[in-house]
């Protein structure tokens, strides 16, 4: 007994693989290889329509007479095996891609007929799907225009569908809400299945070789921007509708953040407080909760160093808690529906606060950089900024307001005073001429920045860390001035030395002349002082003076969505993705006829290794001879040589040395 337990201890390993061969041959193959609807007929698979017609007349012929009368479940599978098979479009996904969406009609009626004879079921089984495009104009790809698809410079969704499927007719109308949304993001069309090489290159393979769609029809393909073939492609795996679709391609496949949801408590401290005072707020109301559609969330990514997205959920009891909390704002409001292209220009025009901030991503679009130019253009010699710096507070606040007046005073034409008309005419050209530029900046922020210009011994009070209760803001106007002439020559001058060339990359492009306003905060004082300057700067000689400017600190980290390469995203996008895929692969390799053999090869293998390794060890090898047997063996030798030398007459002789002749046995001693 304990010898049997020892040898299946010892060939468990094979006879688990054998066992696991049997199991899978007889119970897990047969399950993936399912009776087809050709052996239902009694034809072979792939059998053309006439044949399938053939073999369905000689079943009904047998119904006749009353021997031959079938079960209801077998007519019902007859049936339904025939009008699948002889329609052509159905036969053709059956054939090729294994799609057979309406097969769960046959327990449905085998229920509905249970014990009923056959000739009271009504035929046909199946209904036609009558399929209607409408008046909508899709690209629908073809061989000859699905390659020239890669070449343009977006992302794309293609549908793939059977004109013969129920499920892809009744998707159709939200596919056309598909495609609405996602205009002006991506690109969309639709792929038949008649067209087989593209549909067979877009579907899955199982390791049979049985191409298929996972999910059926239809089938939602997306092509990555860079994408150009089909090993990078995504699929969509889950409901479809209309929100899931949209919101899959622009978080998976164009990568665009989402914008959340507040209500009136948390909008103040969850994103009023968050989003940096910097920024302009774009706050969408909504009385249905619906997402952000895919061209809102691509404009958010576009814009988010200038504007914050939120969406509310609209409802009338707070109308009157919105309408408080916009006190003394003059927010830009929009009712209605509103276009992508005027949804796009009303954030482009509003982009900036009514006062800018002069910051890293602003400053060469305000003219306020060295290293750039005139809004005015490239061929602006000299152009001007007016700069309020100081720290976010209610002093900075009230020096915004004062700016952001004289601003809109110049924006306008407005009567004016003979005192006061020569400078309103220089302020007001030199500002819609786009040579003067108003911004203020956040001395804490920018401290080296701020610190530059003012330059003295109270900067403390403006620029860096908070020191003192009360914060001073300064006004101060730079001019900027390019030197034409030494442009053109340094087109065709050589540097003479290295030190030239550093101390050219080390210098701004153009002058900078700064000029610190110290005076009341009137209106009209504050006027009257900038057009002094612009006067000075434009009419009289004053130095060229070059340096480097500190650089702006970026007011944000980059944002997560902008993080890496913005290239092909990967099918397998978050662990549930993976473990989804790896379930996925497994159950496709169920179905492999290979397998049962393999683990039956497994099984033979071991087996012999283990039987030889034992086999082995049950004979011994022989034990070495032992000491005293090798001392007998040797003695034994010796004995036989003296007898040897001794027969053949070799001995010593009388009148040596008195001594017979001896011989030396193995063990050293003297044989007489």
């Amino acid at each position: 007994m304990s010898s049997l337990a020892s040898k299946i201890k010892a060939y468990s390993v094979p006879l688990f693989l054998f066992s696991l061969s049997v199991f899978y041959q007889l119970i897990v193959l047969p399950r993936s290889f399912p009776t087809s609807h050709y052996d239902v007929l009694g034809i072979k698979r792939y059998s053309p329509a006439e044949e399938v017609k053939e073999a369905y007349e000689k079943l009904s012929s047998k119904w006749k007479s009353d021997a031959g009368i079938p079960a209801t479940s077998d007519f019902i599978e007859i049936q339904y095996a025939y009008e699948l098979l002889t329609n052509p479009l159905w036969k053709r996904d059956y054939d090729i891609f294994g799609i057979d969406e309406q097969v769960h009609i046959i327990d449905k009626i085998n229920l509905q007929y249970a014990g009923e004879s056959i000739s009271g079921i009504d035929l046909p089984l199946l209904d036609v799907t009558t399929f209607d495009l409408g008046d909508h104009t899709f690209n629908e790809f073809t061989s000859q225009d699905f390659t020239p698809m890669f070449d343009s410079s977006k992302p794309w969704l293609v549908l793939v569908y059977s004109l013969g499927s129920k499920r892809c007719a009744q998707f159709f109308s939200l596919w056309k809400e598909i495609a609405a949304l996602l205009d002006g993001v991506a690109g969309v069309g639709i792929l038949e299945l008649g067209e087989l090489q593209l549909a067979i290159s877009l579907a899955e393979r199982k390791p049979t070789g049985n191409f298929f769609f996972r999910s059926g029809l239809p089938s939602l393909v997306a092509f990555p921007l860079g994408c150009k073939t089909s090993a990078c492609l995504v699929r969509f795996e889950g409901d479809l509708s209309t929100d899931a679709v949209t919101d899959w391609f622009a978080t998976t496949v164009l990568g665009l953040p989402r914008i959340l949801y507040y209500s009136k408590e948390s909008l103040g401290q969850n994103f009023l407080a968050k989003s940096g005072p910097h920024k302009v707020k774009a706050i969408f109301f909504s009385k249905t909760g619906e997402r952000a559609t895919p061209f809102v969330r691509q404009t958010a990514k576009s814009y988010w160093a200038y504007t914050s997205f939120a969406f509310v959920l609209w409802r009338e009891e707070d109308f009157s808690v919105w309408w408080n909390a916009f006190e003394g704002v003059k927010p830009v409001v929009v009712h209605g529906l509103v276009n992508n292209s005027e949804f796009l220009d009303l954030v482009e025009k509003n982009k900036q606060q009514e006062l800018p901030q002069l910051r890293s991503v602003t400053s060469m679009e305000l003219g306020c950089d060295a290293r750039g130019h005139s809004r005015a253009g490239n061929d602006t010699i000299s152009w001007y900024c007016v700069i309020l710096a100081g720290r976010l507070g209610p002093e900075l606040n009230k020096m915004r307001e004062i700016v952001r007046r004289i601003q809109e005073r110049l924006s306008i034409d407005s009567e004016s005073s003979e005192a006061d008309k020569e400078q309103s005419l220089v302020l007001t050209g030199a500002f819609k001429g786009k040579r003067l530029t108003f911004a203020w900046l956040d001395g804490e922020a920018q401290e080296k920045y701020c610190s530059y210009y003012i330059h003295s011994e109270t900067s403390y009070d403006t620029c860096g860390p908070r020191r003192d209760l009360v914060d001073v803001p300064k006004l101060f106007i730079v001019r900027y001035k390019r030197n034409a002439s030494e442009d053109v020559i340094k087109v065709n001058t050589k540097p003479k030395n290295i030190f030239n060339v550093f101390e050219d990359e080390n210098m701004d492009p153009a002058s900078q002349l700064v000029a610190r306003y110290n005076g009341s905060d009137e209106i009209s004082q504050i006027m009257q002082w900038m057009s002094e300057i612009i006067s000075d700067g434009d009419t009289r000689n004053l130095p060229f003076y070059r340096s480097k400017t500190p650089a702006l600190v970026p007011e944000d980290s980059d944002p997560i969505w902008s993080r890496g390469a913005q290239s092909i995203f990967s099918k397998s996008i978050g662990i549930k993705q993976r473990i989804f895929n790896n379930f996925s692969r497994i159950y496709d390799y169920l179905g492999d006829p290979r397998i049962g053999p393999i683990l039956l090869l497994g099984a033979l293998m071991s087996f012999g290794t283990i039987w030889l390794i034992r086999s082995q060890s049950t004979h011994p090898k022989a034990s070495q001879p032992s000491q005293s047997n090798a001392k007998d063996f040797r003695l034994t030798y010796s004995t036989i040589v003296a007898t040897l030398i001794g027969g053949n007459g070799i001995c010593g002789s009388a009148g040596g040395d008195g001594r017979g002749s001896e011989v030396v046995d193995g063990s050293g001693a003297v044989v007489d």
